[in-house]
């Protein structure tokens, strides 16, 4: 029995991806590789207009710049290994890959929360205290400001992947996932985990329940100034400054809320039978959203159309 319970060192973990979903492999690998190229396109497009017209700039661009970058990495980071997992399925992955991939993601994915709360922090000055915005978002601060996004975003990344890959891992070695995300990974352990849910409780509360918190109290703030604005013409204008941050928040936390606030399957045996959905919602966060957020930044803000358009133009190549 003793040796039966030592544990022996991992060198590898077997990611499920949609091996118990045969028949929806080649129809997700088609969906998935037009979704990452729509995501590289438009993202890279927005990085483009952001750097060559100097029309934007400016603070609120800047963190859409570093938005579409990180959409950009995130998505670059499991997307490749999802497709080769399509056509290999319960694709083998390393411990040492499996603990890069997680740091990176975790890294990227605490980076775009605390972003999303510096981009409130912007439209809050820009519509409240306009006078101010020059002074107050001046250049060494959104820059401070965005530099402290990603060190934050990424010393956490640090911290739980260490915690994470300094557990023992024995017997069953199946990630019941796409990816070699931490909660997954954490599954696997045949060590006490209490000191990871901790630590993983207060980075919850780091990258989720602080930056909502602020971006709830700074559109309280926004949305009463707004209507105090006497003109209708005014009012929109006004709102339609924030209505695209505004949507991408919505989008991005309530599918962090949905994902994790989800009851799981109380089936214990649940190496090899997956919940469907499961599947479905780490692809929604992880490929349709970066998708979603150029085209929902293009479609809602005229500035960044017209600078979209003249990258494209013909007149631009022939100059």
């Amino acid at each position: 029995m003793e040796q039966a319970n030592q544990s022996s060192p991992v060198l590898g973990f077997i990611l499920m991806g949609l091996s118990a979903h045969p028949k929806l492999e080649k129809t997700f690998f088609v969906l998935i590789l037009l979704m990452y190229l729509v995501v590289l396109l438009g993202n890279g497009v927005l990085i483009l207009v952001a750097i060559l017209d100097s029309r934007l700039h400016t603070p609120m661009y800047f963190f859409l710049g570093n938005l579409s970058f990180l959409d950009i990495c995130y998505t670059s980071i499991s997307a490749p290994l999802v497709l080769d997992g399509l056509l290999t399925p319960r694709e083998t992955i390393s411990f040492s890959a499996c603990a890069v991939q997680m740091a990176l993601s975790y890294a990227t994915a605490g980076t775009e929360c605390l972003l999303l709360g510096m981009m409130a922090f912007d439209r809050y000055v820009a519509i409240c205290n306009p006078l101010r915005y020059s002074v107050v978002m001046c250049k060494a601060a959104y820059v401070s400001m965005a530099i402290s996004s990603w060190a934050i975003g990424g010393a956490a990344s640090v911290v739980q992947t260490f915690l994470t890959i300094q557990l023992p891992f024995c017997g069953d070695n199946v990630i019941n996932h796409i990816t070699c995300e931490i909660l997954a990974v954490l599954k696997l352990a045949c060590a006490d985990i209490s000191v990871n849910m901790i630590s993983m409780a207060v980075s919850n509360v780091i990258f989720l329940g602080v930056p909502v918190l602020f971006i709830s109290f700074s559109y309280v703030f926004i949305i009463a100034t707004i209507l105090r604005i006497s003109s209708a013409e005014g009012r929109r204008k006004a709102f339609s400054t924030c209505s695209a941050h505004l949507t991408v928040v919505i989008i991005f936390y309530g599918t962090i809320i949905f994902m994790y606030g989800k009851p799981k399957s109380k089936d214990s045996l649940g190496a090899e039978k997956q919940d469907l959905s499961d599947i479905l919602i780490p692809l929604f966060y992880g490929l349709v959203i970066p998708m979603l957020n150029p085209i929902i930044y293009s479609l809602r803000n005229k500035d960044v159309k017209a600078s979209v358009i003249n990258l494209v133009s013909p007149k631009r190549f022939m100059q």
